[in-house]
């Protein structure tokens, strides 16, 4: 996975990361968007077109960050 959408974006869901993904990665949840890992070419545009800057690298989570890892993870499982 390369990228993780965290915090800011529960319960926000502005949106922006989905229009500008030239693969649709990004599929809604319940209460945030996901970035599909499976999908993701790691192109980085989601992360410039977040509005919450809620998208971060998945090596730059920090530990309280890991559970969104673990929630996209399970999402596509």
């Amino acid at each position: 996975m390369a990228f993780v959408i965290t915090s800011p974006c529960t319960g926000e869901k502005a949106g922006e990361c989905v229009s500008i993904c030239p693969v649709d990665c990004i599929e809604e949840g319940p209460d945030q968007f996901f970035i599909d890992p499976n999908i993701c070419i790691d192109c980085g545009a989601c992360v410039a077109a977040c509005p919450v800057d809620a998208i971060v690298d998945e090596h730059d989570l920090t530990g309280q960050q890991e559970k969104y890892l673990e929630k996209a993870e399970s999402f596509f499982g």
